[in-house]
């Protein structure tokens, strides 16, 4: 399990507001961290010509999965009365994920050399 160290910060900071403000903006560094290799992700593998549409779409995407997330495991909690059947929803969903993404292969970069004249 990985722990992200402004929680593990939040986590023996006393409460006070100013825990809060710097557990946001430590969130807010680290929170789209993985922008970036995402897209330039989706740019070895798709190419740069739709790039920035197929990006949106990726983010997108994740943000449906985050309402959806919240909202089914609430809805879950009231016909249940527990969060099991969301914690199953949410294990198989990172199991499927996991599958999907076994077949990408990153390239290795090339570094430009400097020419000199």
């Amino acid at each position: 399990m990985q722990v992200e160290p402004p929680l593990l910060l939040f986590s023996f900071l006393p409460p006070s507001g100013m825990s809060v403000l710097i557990f946001s903006a430590a969130m807010g560094i680290l929170w789209l961290s993985t922008v970036p290799l995402t897209t330039s992700l989706i740019a070895q593998t798709q190419g740069l010509k739709f790039l920035s549409t197929l990006a949106g779409l990726v983010f997108f995407s994740h943000q449906v999965g985050g309402f959806l997330g919240a909202w089914l495991g609430g809805r879950l909690y009231d016909v249940s009365g527990n969060y099991e059947a969301m914690w199953i929803a949410a294990i198989l969903f990172g199991l499927l994920a996991t599958v999907i993404h076994l077949p990408i292969r990153e390239q290795a970069g090339r570094l430009a050399q400097a020419e000199f004249k």
